[in-house]
């Protein structure tokens, strides 16, 4: 077979066409599944926390404790962390001691061994993103799952956990004296678009009764958060007053429960010692399409 400097030409700008494609592929944020099912009655009860990862200090054992507590009163059927889940600078690896200093010798009560679905806050990702997105940790405690974004199917609802932290511009171009791991997230533009996309697809194509959007970040809201979460530096007089005087605050640690049914939904939050700061609740309408004889 004769091959000319032509083909042979053609065949090499191919090869170099498909090696700068795979080379240049832009990071991809597609959401994984996890199906998780609900209560024999069809409801779910969970609870939520953020802002935790401390040794046990700043309260953080003590709002444990009353997790505990509201979990078994609940018979919660998992945990949503919303990020910051070790501080001050994430985990250094998947051997930092860390993690079983501030999860798992923590949360120690029976009710709350119920997998936890986590999301990346910005103090993770100050330290070693990889190690708590990997299966070590997992291996050390089976109960943590965290990933950049994904989807808990819940039968009547769909929680979509979101990777906000890459949204936030500062991060990226005043990180002070911090360093972030935006390992498989940069070209940051490109990141966020296509998780943006994924994220609406998703919303748009669920038919649960319940969407749900979990991140570490608000993207809309101008409330900053509603308990200054599970072990928090609180009472620092943080709290910066914005325009429309929002007085649904409180400068303390705490955390949040959720109990879900086909057609209702309830709020809880709670402080450190398990009282309730506020509660509230939501009913979804039933329509009932009517029958005409006649049409037929």
């Amino acid at each position: 077979m004769v091959t000319s400097i032509s083909d042979t030409t053609m065949a090499l700008v191919l090869i170099l066409s498909i090696l700068l494609v795979f080379c240049s592929a832009p990071a991809v944020a597609e959401l994984a599944r996890i199906d998780q099912p609900t209560k024999s009655d069809g409801s779910l009860s969970l609870l939520v926390v953020g802002d935790w990862g401390r040794r046990g200090n700043y309260n953080q054992s003590l709002v444990a404790t009353q997790m505990g507590r509201i979990g078994e009163e609940l018979d919660i059927d998992f945990v949503i962390s919303t990020g910051d889940n070790f501080y001050e600078n994430g985990l250094t690896g998947v051997n930092d001691t860390a993690f079983e200093e501030s999860f798992s010798n923590i949360y120690t009560a029976k009710s709350l061994h119920k997998p936890w679905y986590t999301v990346l806050g910005n103090h993770d990702y100050r330290g070693d993103v990889l190690a708590q997105l990997s299966d070590a940790v997992r291996r050390i405690d089976p109960r943590f799952t965290c990933m950049r974004s994904f989807i808990v199917n819940a039968e009547i609802a769909d929680f979509f956990f979101v990777d906000t932290t890459p949204f936030v511009n500062k991060y990226w171009t005043d990180p002070e004296d911090h360093h972030y791991d935006w390992r498989e997230v940069s070209p940051r533009e490109t990141y966020i678009e296509n998780l943006s996309k994924d994220l609406d697809s998703a919303l748009k194509e669920s038919v649960a009764t319940w969407k749900i959007v979990v991140g570490h970040h608000t993207m809309r809201s101008p409330i900053q958060y509603f308990t200054d979460g599970g072990g928090s530096k609180a009472w620092r007089g943080a709290f910066r007053p914005n325009s429309d005087m929002l007085q649904f605050f409180y400068d303390g640690q705490g955390f949040m429960s959720l109990r879900l049914s086909p057609l209702e939904a309830n709020f809880v939050f709670y402080d450190a010692f398990g009282r309730v700061l506020y509660e509230w609740g939501l009913a979804k309408v039933v329509t009932r399409k009517l029958f005409h004889p006649a049409a037929m």
